[in-house]
């Protein structure tokens, strides 16, 4: 059994100059929302859409999806036998998501300062972000000004349903105002995945699903024993799947063993960061490319699937959480 990270709620591209730290922000606006990873001098593979180009700065960079498959099998192959296991994959996976999660809670401050600026109260505005998102179009600063945000008169359809996402996930992050985000609330809406407080929610989520007796303790019979009502409001016990839901219990939740999962260790689980998301993405991709079935992948085998890999945590881990949200 897998907890979601969304809250049911609702290359190696090196830089030969030093850029201001806005332009270094790609802007993928296939899904909406910013992918606000900052590429710098350090390793970063990035594709967006189909075509695997990738956009920096105004300037395109075509990138061969095999080049970037070899490397990053290379870079994975921790024993060099030309074979990624599990173990390896999920490894590879699991520091691809951290690198992601600590590169997105340090920029979002970045960003939210550039975007913050009309008037600077230690709050966006939608009209700031609408603004900034425009600039970063290529939009003039005359058709910015003169825009009618109701209308859009003059953008593409594309673009038009683009905003319309950002607007649904923009209010879906805001707590407080729904004119306005917070710094926690910028990062909800840039990168839901990195967000405590969505965090906060999925656990919320999970003693409404499973903690019957309401103790805020979440025991290994409630997580794995499910019960629901039939038709005559009548428990219905179900004990499908029952055994892999324990072992996910032992093994993924109750971090001290004692029977019994507290809000922190549950905050763990559904953490991005948690080694289970790792796991199921390297078993996944196994289940799907190991062709010849001896439980690991050969470089052949994966550049026989190259959309399913370069789509991946295993290589655009941003992109791939986007996705999912």
């Amino acid at each position: 059994m897998s907890v979601p990270l969304k809250s049911n709620k609702h290359l190696n591209i090196r830089l030969d100059t030093k850029q201001n730290l806005e332009d270094t922000f790609i802007i993928k606006m296939k899904n909406s929302n910013f992918n606000s990873d900052k590429l710098d001098a350090e390793t970063q593979f990035l594709n967006i859409k189909s075509d695997y180009l990738v956009s920096l700065n105004n300037n395109a960079i075509h990138v061969d999806p095999a080049a970037v498959l070899k490397d990053v099998f290379k870079k994975a192959d921790e024993n060099k036998d030309q074979r990624l296991d599990s173990k390896e994959l999920s490894k590879w996976i699991r520091l691809k998501i951290i690198e992601h999660i600590t590169v997105a809670v340090s920029n979002n401050y970045v960003l939210f300062s550039k975007i913050d600026i009309n008037p600077k109260n230690g709050v966006i505005s939608w009209g700031e972000y609408h603004m900034y998102f425009l600039k970063k179009r290529g939009f003039s600063k005359k058709y910015i000004h003169n825009h009618d945000e109701k209308r859009h008169r003059g953008l593409q359809r594309s673009i038009k349903e683009q905003i319309m996402r950002d607007k649904a996930s923009w209010l879906e992050a805001a707590q407080s105002d729904p004119d306005a985000l917070t710094l926690e609330e910028f990062l909800a809406f840039t990168h839901p995945e990195s967000s405590a407080a969505n965090h906060l929610t999925l656990v919320d989520e999970l003693y409404d699903k499973f903690d019957r007796d309401g103790d805020e303790l979440l025991t290994e019979d409630e997580f794995a024993v499910l019960q629901t009502l039939d038709g005559d409001d009548e428990t219905v016990i179900i004990r499908q799947d029952e055994n892999e839901r324990r072992a996910e219990f032992r093994k993924s939740i109750d971090v001290n063993g004692d029977g019994k999962a507290d809000r922190r260790e549950l905050l763990r689980y559904v953490a991005p960061q948690s080694p289970r998301h790792s796991e199921h993405e390297a078993e996944a991709l196994l289940a799907l490319a190991d062709a010849n079935h001896d439980d690991a992948l050969s470089l052949d085998e994966i550049l026989a699937h190259p959309d399913l890999f370069l789509k991946s945590k295993m290589v655009d881990t941003a992109q791939s959480f986007h996705d999912e949200f």
